[in-house]
């Protein structure tokens, strides 16, 4: 009974802020866009018209810084309409040396000073339609909520058509103010709508242009980052497989050759200490197979592809030396809840990494594994008690989890200090 109220009551004050917002974003807009359009269009016609001599380019050039100046102070508008960040995007630089003709040419051979231009020519239409819509709606809504206080001030004349009289109504004092009134009260209860409509209109179309290139390169440099990130780890990644084969398997494999052929010498001599030779070189090839199964289950555990995350970090944990408390959103091993394959496989390399790092250096003696997925996110947490110390460095455990972690568009973060406790962090986009 008592939430309700304090929700409207934080509500309201926040509603009339973003009104207040919309609308001087809408009414400023106006004039913003008429100065724009004349100084902009001015200039660059003028420019482009006497491109032919040699004056034409430099007056064009500065046309397009005009509609850049104005661009950017679009831009410095635009985050508290959007509820988003500020965002400018990269122009078009003069090389070291090019001379005044190479900052001439620097903004008229850049596509984002276009843009600005064609912002400025576009955003005065728009513009004037979210005023005309704003200036209407607040003068409804001011002027019929208020139309009690001042009707008798003004002027009737009995023979003149009103509008109560145009809907059927008796043209009498009260029905004209009851009739007025709930016309304001209409225009004061859509005025937020109203305005906030407007204002997107005219922020929305400014963000395509003004914004749009820079969010296209923010775009590309996450995605150049992320392909540097996945080339990264899967060196990161076979390096550690050529390493764990080599100090593994691989000797095993040598000390096997090398049983077998002392055992092929004493068979005829000594059966008795080749039969021991045999016997230890069957037990080198059961451990040489249980060291491949280990290294398969850590490239592509078939537990994860048959039967989902959930099951196969129960068997992380389970193998783990530190007893772990598992914490697995259950739904992510039904078929419905199931992640993508690179979103599964990147979970279980982070976990897989990070309790081997903790068992090998943490000295811990508890650890928690959870993982929650919420809001088309996953969230990943391993947390020990251990003597902290843990980071990101080359050379450390945990130096190819970044890469991995970044090639599939996700973050990490590790806060361990000396003494621990030691708790990484993994976000991940599903």
């Amino acid at each position: 009974m008592t939430t309700l109220p304090a929700q409207s009551e934080t509500t309201a004050p926040a509603t009339m802020r973003q009104l207040l917002i919309d609308s001087g974003y809408v009414l400023i807009g106006l004039p913003l866009g008429l100065i724009g359009f004349i100084l902009t269009i001015v200039t660059v016609t003028l420019g482009a018209g006497l491109a032919v001599t040699v004056i034409g380019l430099p007056i064009l050039a500065g046309g397009l810084y005009v509609a850049r100046g104005f661009a950017d102070l679009e831009r410095l508008r635009l985050p508290a309409v959007l509820r988003a960040p500020y965002i400018r995007p990269a122009y078009r630089k003069a090389k070291e040396g090019s001379g005044l003709w190479g900052r001439v040419f620097a903004p008229i051979l850049d596509t984002q000073s276009w843009l600005d231009f064609a912002h400025a020519l576009l955003m005065l239409p728009i513009a004037a339609v979210a005023f005309a819509f704003t200036a209407v709606w607040w003068a409804g809504a001011l002027a019929g909520v208020t139309y009690w206080a001042w009707d008798w001030a003004l002027p009737y004349e009995p023979d003149n058509t009103d509008l109560p009289e145009l809907l059927g109504l008796p043209d009498t004092g009260g029905s004209r103010i009851a009739l007025y009134t709930v016309l304001g009260i209409f225009f004061l209860t859509t005025l937020p709508l109203v305005v906030r409509g407007a204002a997107l209109l005219s922020a929305y179309t400014g963000r395509a242009l003004l914004t749009g290139m820079a969010q296209f390169q923010t775009r590309i440099t996450t995605l150049e980052g992320q392909r540097r990130a996945a080339v990264s780890a899967e060196a990161h990644a076979l390096r550690r497989l050529e390493r764990d084969i080599h100090d593994g398997p691989q000797q095993r494999l040598v000390r096997l050759a090398m049983d077998l052929g002392r055992a092929q010498q004493q068979l005829e001599s000594d059966p008795a200490a080749a039969r021991a030779t045999l016997d230890e070189a069957l037990a080198h090839t059961v451990d040489t197979l249980n060291e491949l199964r280990a290294l398969s289950r850590g490239i592509a555990p078939p537990v994860l592809a048959d039967r989902g995350l959930p099951s196969a970090l129960a068997a992380l944990a389970g193998r783990s030396t530190v007893p772990v408390e598992l914490a697995v959103d259950p739904e992510l091993g039904t078929p419905a809840g199931r992640l993508d394959a690179v979103v599964e496989n990147a979970a279980y390399f982070v976990v897989a990494e990070a309790l081997a790092n903790l068992n090998k250096h943490s000295n811990a003696s508890e650890a928690w594994l959870t993982v929650a997925h919420a809001g088309g996110r996953l969230g990943i947490s391993v947390l020990d008690n251990g003597a902290g110390g843990a980071h990101l460095a080359k050379g450390h455990g945990l130096a190819g989890l970044a890469d991995r972690v970044q090639a599939a568009g996700g973050t990490l973060r590790i806060d361990s200090p000396m003494g621990g406790p030691t708790e990484l962090r993994v976000d991940l986009p599903c």
